[in-house]
């Protein structure tokens, strides 16, 4: 959706566009974004993890044709931005939602993209909210006990790999705009911003340069969150704006967020599959791993299922357990068979109801590193691991292995023949399209026998008389 004619509350026209849902509204539009078809996706996500493509530093740069500084900051600054109030009647300002915030590690000097929102305080002040477990937020804390403040830049309207990226959580030290370069075949050309010490896209739309104290903190939110709650008000950091950036003809972009699914569970649901699908096949070298599917009414967090094939008891628990670790605070983890679709959730659950016993098949993993929006955590105003330099509340994930212990029986539909026939036979009569599952026959699964074979075989000639004899014959006393 593009605004091109916007006006806020008070009568103010903008002169910049504003753009939501052209980074995720879809899979099929984040598989333009990833210049692919959407089934050749998962394939171009694990090579470009495999081989990430460094950034090339650039002198001259499109989202640099602008600059803003000195007393336009502080007379109009973020406000000639159109930022819209996200969920009406409930956020206490403008937030930024496709926000990719750059940061560096002081330690190392290896540079990181995080998503985290924006609030509008000033024209010349935004607030920042990196979560625990983000690598914004770590920086941060490297640079507080240096006594020293934090460079960043926000990259709003970044090309759709960054973003893509900027949303993903990679093993640490994993620079993203590497393997946003391979996503994109080509290296991201970086420019040196022009008041702080970070390179950014130079292909970006829009950059707010600023700087992070870490000796303060203030109020930011409440803000309507991924969670499909509103965040409440908490402690967190702010920048204060030394420079803004943009195109001539720039395009301010958001994302449609808030209560799942939205454009943000979309956009976190591809990646974080992505993520965790090479550690399990590239990093831990395991070859039975089907799919890793994360399911959007979780906010593409909360409940992850792994297909497989051919689990073995032995290795179940440590995949769980790599998943749980990754994912700094994941609820569920579910294993399942290769013959359950792992995004029918009525396929999950025949797996979790009828292949599991809680007793037996479930465990429960103690963690410190709660996602800081989860209210079963803690009630709000207490926190969740939110304020910074608190200790963080325990969190705990179920490990739920969903898979077969042994051989069953076969499935209770018709054979694979039978429902293909009745296909057949139903669109003959052209009856209203049919949205089928993923398996819609009866299958085996190792608990069936030549005597059941031939039972079923004869029953189907309408010849199952035959069976009634034989059982009569072998009629025994209880």
């Amino acid at each position: 959706f593009l605004f091109e004619n916007i006006t806020d509350s008070n009568g103010k026209k903008y002169r910049m566009p504003y753009v939501v849902g052209c980074a995720a509204g879809s899979r099929d539009i984040y598989a333009l974004g990833m210049m692919c078809k959407a089934e050749e996706i998962g394939d171009k996500w694990l090579d470009a993890q495999k081989y990430p493509l460094a950034p090339k530093l650039v002198e001259r740069a499109l989202v640099q044709e602008v600059v803003c500084q000195g007393e336009e900051i502080k007379k109009e600054g973020i406000l000639m931005l159109p930022i819209p109030i996200s969920t009406p009647g409930f956020d206490n300002a403008p937030y930024t939602s496709a926000s990719n915030w750059i940061t560096k590690d002081p330690e190392t000097g290896i540079r990181n993209v995080g998503n985290y929102r924006g609030q509008v305080k000033a024209a010349d002040r935004f607030g920042i909210f990196p979560g625990l477990g983000q690598d914004g937020r770590a920086h941060w804390e490297k640079c507080r006990t240096r006594g020293i403040p934090m460079h960043a830049a926000m990259v709003l309207g970044a090309p759709p790999n960054i973003s893509y990226v900027a949303i993903s959580k990679f093993a640490e030290g994993v620079d993203e705009l590497g393997v946003a370069g391979a996503i994109a075949g080509e290296p991201v050309e970086i420019v040196q911003c022009k008041t702080v010490d970070l390179e950014v896209p130079a292909h970006a739309e829009i950059v707010v340069e600023g700087i992070i104290p870490t000796d303060f903190v203030e109020p930011e939110g409440p803000f309507g969150e991924m969670t499909g709650y509103m965040a409440s008000r908490e402690t967190n950091p702010y920048m204060h704006v030394t420079c803004i950036t943009h195109r001539r003809d720039a395009v301010c972009q958001g994302f449609l967020s808030q209560f799942p699914p939205s454009e943000s569970s979309k956009i976190r649901q591809i990646s974080w599959e992505q993520v965790i699908f090479k550690m399990l096949t590239v990093d831990m070298e395991l070859k039975n791993i089907l799919d890793v599917v994360f399911h959007e009414s979780s906010g593409s967090w909360g409940f992850c299922v792994i297909r497989m094939k051919e689990p073995r008891p032995e290795q179940n628990e440590k995949i769980m357990k790599a998943v749980s670790e990754r994912l700094w605070g994941g609820k569920m983890i579910v294993l399942v068979n290769e013959d359950i679709d792992p995004r029918n959730l009525e396929s999950v659950v025949w797996a979790m109801s009828f292949r599991m016993q809680p007793h037996r098949d479930t465990q429960i993993l103690r963690s410190k590193k709660p996602l800081p929006l989860d209210y079963s955590v803690a009630p709000p105003g207490e926190g969740a691991g939110r304020r910074f330099g608190e200790q963080a509340h325990e969190s705990s994930c179920l490990l739920i292995d969903a898979t077969l212990k042994w051989g069953y029986p076969p499935t209770s539909l018709p054979k694979r023949e039978f429902m293909e026939q009745a296909i057949r036979l139903w669109k003959r009569e052209e009856l209203p399209a049919l949205n089928l599952n993923s398996v819609y026959w009866g299958y085996p699964l190792g608990h069936w026998g030549a005597e059941d074979e031939e039972e079923a075989a004869l029953a189907v000639r309408g010849e199952y008389l035959k069976t009634g004899a034989r059982q009569a014959e072998q009629r025994r006393k209880p």
